[in-house]
């Protein structure tokens, strides 16, 4: 799997969605900032078959030489009609278009990143690449009224960051959220980042949140990795001036020593948004698409006009019976739960859980899950890092 945080990939729920649309409003929007390289990806499953690009009788697939073929557009006003054509008049420097047999995917984009370089800030049209790249952001464009997702994108939906409803020309998201930071795509999240940071590190025998990581406090690497995608940041700790150096609001527990719970219930009152992502200071990688894709689990089931599908806590599986509470997203609506939990006595996180709506999902991947509860946790991580 590429890994490409400058390459934002669109992909399509159908046909006719609006997503040169989008990706040309994106380059209009960025291209005055740094140099965009537009991508077009058509894949093949056979050169036989019916094409994806323009259907039978188009040829541009049946003449395919060789397992896949890049070309470069130079000429916008060539065809306006060309989706190459239109990324090149909407800004982008280059514009590449790849064609390539499905079972050669991976060959393809190797090629193709040796031209325009794993570096490059990209807009690229594509299902089918997602399942070989990850890229900083990849969105979904469909219609209100479509009925069937088609193969290609039901395969990729799950790693949307977002679906954008278009009518072709307008979309139902706002677009000023979408950021290029340091050469890597992101979203700001209408929501808040709360980094538990009040615990007493008993396992680990020192400040796990103060712990190194690449020159810097484990915590600085935390908060650096969700700065710029979300609205707030805030810090749940009852040491105010040991936190100060971080620039943001360090929220104390209303009632100390009352555990984990007693954080997420003080930091949720104090944030300025409905929904919440809520962090241990001893998880030191992120995966922002994970918090994404939590964040749209939160905001679709919220959307269910019944309310019967309404979710106040969304939690990843990691494993058989194992969730993890402490990098879940909370919406101000637990707080009832929350706060039953705490006047009952119970100081359990999971205590809370049977008395609200609780949605589970699973992850594909826990690689870059680590918590680091102990010093040998601790020196494992940082050997990785060498």
């Amino acid at each position: 799997m590429f890994k490409l945080d400058g390459m934002l990939m669109i992909g399509s729920a159908g046909t006719n969605v609006g997503k040169t649309e989008l990706a040309c409003t994106l380059l209009r929007k960025f291209s005055k900032m740094c140099n965009i390289i537009g991508i077009k990806v058509t894949t093949i499953k056979d050169k036989d078959g019916q094409c994806p690009r323009g259907g039978e009788g188009c040829g541009v697939c049946s003449s395919l030489e060789g397992v896949y073929c890049i070309t470069e557009e130079f000429n916008p006003a060539i065809c306006r009609n060309k989706d190459t054509a239109r990324l090149l008049a909407a800004g982008a420097s280059r514009v590449f278009w790849l064609r390539v047999l499905k079972e050669h995917l991976q060959e393809g984009t190797t090629a193709l990143l040796d031209i325009i370089g794993p570096d490059a800030v990209s807009i690229c049209e594509s299902n089918s690449l997602r399942q070989v790249v990850e890229p900083g952001l990849f969105l979904m464009a469909r219609n209100r009224n479509l009925k069937v997702w088609k193969s290609s994108a039901r395969q990729v939906k799950k790693y949307a960051d977002r679906i954008v409803i278009s009518d072709g020309s307008r979309f139902d998201f706002d677009l000023d959220r979408i950021k290029i930071i340091d050469g890597k795509w992101i979203i700001q999240m209408k929501a808040t980042a709360i980094i538990m940071a009040g615990g007493s590190s008993r396992r680990m025998g020192t400040d796990k949140s103060m712990l190194p990581i690449k020159g810097q406090s484990m915590i600085e690497a935390i908060c650096e990795q969700l700065c710029g995608s979300f609205d707030q940041i805030l810090i749940s700790a009852n040491e105010a001036d040991k936190f100060a150096f971080l620039g943001f609001e360090v929220v104390p527990d209303k009632v100390p020593e009352q555990g984990p719970l007693m954080g997420i219930a003080s930091a949720l009152e104090a944030s300025d948004n409905e929904l919440n992502f809520v962090v241990a200071c001893d998880i030191p990688k992120i995966n922002l698409a994970c918090v994404n894709r939590m964040l749209t689990e939160a905001v679709k089931s919220r959307a269910d006009p019944s309310g019967a599908g309404s979710t106040d806590i969304v939690v990843p599986i990691t494993g058989e019976e194992k969730y993890e509470p402490l990098f879940a997203i909370y919406r101000k609506t637990a707080l009832k739960a929350i706060n039953k939990a705490l006047s009952s006595g119970k100081r359990k996180i999971t205590d809370a859980f049977t008395l609200c709506r609780v949605k589970y999902i699973e992850l594909d991947d826990t690689d870059w899950l680590v918590n680091l509860n102990t010093m040998a946790d601790y020196e494992e991580f940082q050997k990785k890092l060498i």
